[in-house]
């Protein structure tokens, strides 16, 4: 998820395992809807209540696979963008937890994944698909 402060700066979380940089990210629990698991995440992640504005898009890329302990998964990403409530925290998961300027991502080590999800939710008003 895309979330952003009253200063247009970007939420990255330092991910404690695998030293990247993230936005906040997450899987869809039963019984849940994909923005509700998405402001979820933001509240696990973050301690940020988030109310989502808009879809960023649908990301999906056959070449990218996670490996787990028993399966390979092709994972297929909904993004979305929102506003922020609350003061940030750090959690278990995020090591580091701050706001970016925008202009300062090529400074973090980002997945190309997220990169792509984050480019794209910055210059565009168009979903991605």
């Amino acid at each position: 998820m895309i979330v952003r402060d009253v200063e247009a700066r970007i939420l990255l979380l330092g991910w404690s395992d695998n030293g990247l940089w993230t936005i906040p990210t997450g899987a869809i629990k039963f019984g849940e809807t994909a923005a509700r698991a998405a402001a979820r995440e933001c509240e696990e992640e973050a301690g940020l209540v988030v109310h989502i504005t808009r879809l960023v898009g649908v990301f999906t890329d056959p070449r990218h696979v996670i490996m787990y302990r028993k399966e390979v998964r092709q994972p297929v990403n909904i993004c979305f963008r929102g506003h922020v409530v609350g003061e940030l925290t750090t959690t278990e998961e995020a090591l580091e937890a701050g706001w970016v300027n925008p202009h300062e991502l090529d400074h973090y080590d980002i997945h190309p994944a997220i990169m792509l999800r984050i480019r794209h939710g910055l210059s565009s008003e168009e979903p991605y698909f």
